[in-house]
């Protein structure tokens, strides 16, 4: 057998900024939160721009990422993925889970266009699965004649989740999304839609879904600090109790 090298050294060619402040905010996939947009900063010497020459031709990216904000430790053959309940265990290659031999990220992105001023690259994408800070390692076009398989069978993901929870804002965290002007800096024309739709796909553990607590949750989104607790009847119902602006 060939010899294989015991390690591969990587270079990041850039730096993803998105509203997700934490990997507990990121939605499980880029599509399901509409206005959770994401910019792409190139990263010297690959911020030329020959180097995205022509790019602006693909509606959309794949992005191979790291995730960065998993801890080192020993992966495991077998995952708990949270569409399956947290419950049952399958195959780590059978999986996206984060905690991997290899921490890589694959993830494909929209692309809506291409500025280039001041020395910057930077590609503005849609909807993303990213947290803020995420290092790249490559940018491939997506190519439709030979990645879209609209019959391709997708084991136990093979639809979108439903969302799961019903969200609500309490006056006070409504008054305070309509002072606050760091969500238009992310790009995000309705912060209350935005907010819900995070909120929407129930962020929490597997193990914590479905359950009455009287937890209360911070997570960090564009610059705030969301508080929201589980309603004290209904499960399936949170409320967004504060919105605190961070910077």
């Amino acid at each position: 057998m060939q010899n294989l090298p015991s390690a591969i050294q990587l270079q990041p060619i850039g730096i993803i900024h998105s509203p997700y402040g934490e990997k507990f905010a990121v939605p499980r996939q880029p599509n399901l939160v509409p206005q959770g947009k994401g910019v792409l900063r190139l990263l010297p010497p690959y911020n030329s721009p020959d180097a995205v020459r022509g790019l602006e031709q693909f509606s959309h990216l794949w992005l191979i990422f790291h995730f960065h904000q998993i801890p080192e430790r020993h992966w495991h053959a077998t995952v708990r993925p949270p569409r399956l309940g947290g419950n049952e265990r399958v195959g780590v290659f059978a999986s996206r889970a984060t905690h991997r031999p290899n921490p890589l990220g694959l993830s494909k992105v929209a692309l809506q266009r291409v500025e280039i001023a001041d020395g910057d690259v930077l590609l503005h994408l849609g909807s993303v699965d990213l947290v803020d800070g995420t290092p790249i390692f490559d940018i491939k076009p997506y190519l439709a004649y030979a990645d879209s398989e609209p019959y391709a069978c997708s084991g136990f993901a093979q639809q979108k989740p439903p969302e799961r929870l019903c969200v609500e804002f309490t006056p006070k965290a409504l008054q305070a999304v309509s002072f606050s002007k760091n969500f238009a800096h992310f790009g995000i024309d309705d912060p209350v839609v935005f907010i819900r739709d995070v909120l929407a796909q129930d962020p929490r553990p597997a193990y914590q879904q479905g359950k009455l607590s009287d937890r209360m949750y911070g997570m960090h989104l564009a610059n705030h600090n969301i508080l929201w607790q589980v309603d004290a009847e209904n499960p399936s119902k949170v409320w967004v109790l504060d919105v605190e602006t961070l910077n």
